[in-house]
């Protein structure tokens, strides 16, 4: 039986699209739906109580701890065999657990992660961040696209993996990427750790940009944290953006100091960002904002990540070392 895991934070409104949408699973079989209501001053104990006549819920309130240590706590109060975990903030498509049961049956992994996907109802500017955060030339498509310049790790937002997993290598650390450092430690593991394609999931994301910078700048720290747990997981992928920050910032003073063309660079980006974003939304002015989600995204993680490794490994601030990650993390 697949136990499905709901960390929830002051979200009734998203808990009642993403009940909704497991309402209409065409999957036969029983599942059951952990929600652990973290702490919430606005909870979701009414809309749970209106969708248990047609779904089987286990509803879980307790103090606010943070994410990770919700979907630990859910995965204790489990039944089921396999687990799989969401954000509230996703819609589910009615064959996704159809799918993943398939694909189990036939092509099994340990654990498995889905793509995220943008759905038709969503907002412009859902869909303007969705771009920024699924295309290619954005984010390399590590997020689980078609084209991937660093070996998959599933994200919470759309993962699962067996109870023999969780058995041997525990729950998720109360750390920025959790879910990559689990996906790490369960590929260490030996076990088998695939990308489900046609697994996906319609991820509403960040609506305000504020957020959305804050979100990506804190994605940016995170993957330094991982370096200092994993050195061999940084890859040049996820330099990239900090790279493009510091060129940038060579390019406006050069635009300055010496000659305007300097500027057609990041002119020759935006065009192409743009272009692409048309090609795949067909809107002019999704295409017009996803050149701005884009330019947060890689700015706000490059600004996250040069902060964290300024600080965190050139000047040795903070986290000391691996192994002070490890005790503060098992």
């Amino acid at each position: 039986m697949f136990s499905i895991i709901i960390p929830v934070y002051n979200r009734p409104d998203e808990v009642e699209e993403l009940l909704e949408s497991l309402a209409g699973q065409t999957f036969q079989d029983e599942f059951e739906i952990v929600i652990i209501e973290d702490g919430s001053t606005l909870p979701c104990a009414d809309i749970v109580e209106k969708h248990s006549k047609k779904l089987n819920i286990n509803y879980i309130t307790k103090p606010n701890t943070g994410r990770s240590d919700s979907r630990n706590v859910g995965m204790k109060m489990t039944k089921g065999d396999y687990f799989i975990f969401f954000d509230s903030d996703c819609i589910i498509p009615s064959g996704y657990l159809q799918t993943v049961d398939s694909q189990l049956k036939t092509d099994y992994s340990d654990c498995f992660g889905g793509p995220d996907s943008e759905h038709p109802s969503f907002t412009v500017m859902q869909k303007a961040v969705n771009y920024a955060m699924t295309s290619f030339w954005t984010t390399g498509g590590i997020r689980g696209g078609k084209v991937n310049l660093e070996k998959f790790k599933p994200r919470t937002f759309n993962m699962g993996f067996s109870r023999e997993v969780y058995n041997k290598v525990g729950g998720f650390n109360d750390m920025y990427g959790e879910d990559i450092d689990l996906s790490i430690r369960i590929q260490r593991a030996g076990f088998t750790v695939k990308l489900y394609r046609d697994a996906f999931v319609w991820h509403k994301r960040r609506v305000n940009i504020k957020r959305f910078y804050r979100q990506v700048n804190i994605f940016g720290q995170a993957r330094v944290n991982l370096y200092k747990l994993y050195p061999e997981s940084l890859k040049a992928v996820h330099a990239l953006p900090a790279v493009c920050v510091t060129g940038l910032t060579i390019v406006i003073i050069l635009a300055f100091a010496v000659s305007r063309l300097w500027l057609l660079l990041p002119a020759a980006y935006i065009l192409l960002l743009f272009c692409d974003a048309l090609l795949k939304t067909k809107s002019l002015k999704i295409s017009a904002l996803a050149v701005l989600t884009s330019a947060i995204q890689i700015v706000g993680y490059g600004l996250g990540f040069i902060k964290s490794f300024i600080f965190k490994i050139l000047l040795r601030q903070g986290l000391e070392n691996a192994e002070t990650l490890k005790r503060k993390y098992k």
